[in-house]
Parts: structure tokens; C-alpha cells; sequence
């Protein structure tokens, strides 16, 4: 490259020096106060419960079937007529119904019970109530930093340390 090639690239350079108007740089600055920023939430929430009590068990009887006391007490009638003999055989036809029909009720009601007591029996009850529940959130940090002698504060979303990264941007005063 010959001289006169490298004063016209200086002198472009020296011509473009005034459009550079700002220079970005990073430096640190000193942390002096980190306050986090707390809010309260409110939120609803269901607490719930499973209490046990005892209720009564309806207990529902089959109806008494009156079949087999008749078809029993007629057999036993039959059976009684044939056993006796003279005036004993009108005792022994009333005592083979009687014995009949008893016989008969017992294998026709088998399981079936006239006096049934009520039973008790344990339920599950779940009781639901609605309660508020507050919860403190940090939301940011409100950060006081010392940058060259002067204190200057923001907002960040995290607690920075114990100093800060600084983008700095210096410009020339356009008012002279």
C-alpha cells in the first residue's frame, strides 16, 4: 500500500470520529440494598373431613308364609287319623295337625324371623368447609446499588449478589 492510500484512509477516519456519538461498555457497581418485594395471595381451598357415624339399618322381614302350616298340619292330621284308634283317633288326628302345622311353619319360614331388631350400622360422612389460604410471594427485589459515588435503584427478578453488572452507555452532549 502505497502513502497516498494510507493518509485517505486516516483522513476518512479522522472525518467519521464526530458520527461516532455513543460507546456501550459493561463495568460493576457496588450492591448497598436488596429488598424483596412480598405480596400477599389469597387463594380459596377446600379442607375437608370424613367423620364416622352410626345409623340405624333398616332391616326389612319377609312376610310369614302361612303355606306350610296348612300343608303340615293336614299331613299331620292324616298321619294322626291313621295312628289312633277309637275315641283316640280324634286326639291323635288333633295332636298330628297341631305337631303338622308347627312342623310345616318352621321348614316353610325357615330364617325368617318375627322379632327383628333394628341394627346399627357405621357411615362414612365427609364434611367439606371453604377456608382462605395466604400465601406471601416474593415477586422481585427492589435493588439499591453505588455506581461511581451516586446510589441508584431498581427492580430485578432476582437477588443480584453482592454487586451488580452494569451496562453503561456514554454519550457526547450534543449542546455545544
Amino acid at each position: 500500500m502505497n502513502i497516498q492510500t494510507k493518509l485517505i484512509v486516516t483522513a476518512m477516519g479522522l472525518c467519521a470520529l464526530p458520527m461516532v456519538q455513543a460507546v456501550e461498555f459493561e463495568d460493576f457497581g457496588r450492591v448497598v440494598r436488596v429488598q424483596p418485594r412480598i405480596e400477599q395471595v389469597r387463594e380459596p381451598r377446600q379442607e375437608c373431613r370424613t367423620e364416622y357415624i352410626q345409623t340405624p339399618v333398616q332391616q326389612y322381614q319377609q312376610p310369614r308364609s302361612v303355606g306350610g302350616s296348612i300343608v303340615g298340619g293336614l299331613a299331620g292330621a292324616l298321619v294322626g287319623n291313621q295312628i289312633g284308634g277309637g275315641t283316640g283317633r280324634t286326639t291323635a288326628t288333633a295332636v298330628g295337625a297341631i305337631a303338622g302345622a308347627v312342623i310345616g311353619d318352621r321348614v316353610d319360614n325357615d330364617g325368617r324371623n318375627v322379632n327383628q331388631q333394628q341394627g346399627m350400622q357405621e357411615q362414612a360422612v365427609r364434611q367439606c368447609r371453604t377456608v382462605e389460604s395466604v400465601e406471601s410471594r416474593t415477586n422481585g427485589y427492589e435493588v439499591t446499588y453505588d455506581y461511581r459515588g451516586r446510589n441508584y435503584t431498581t427492580v430485578m427478578a432476582r437477588d443480584p449478589g453482592q454487586r451488580i453488572r452494569l451496562r453503561v452507555s456514554v454519550e457526547p452532549d450534543q449542546m455545544q
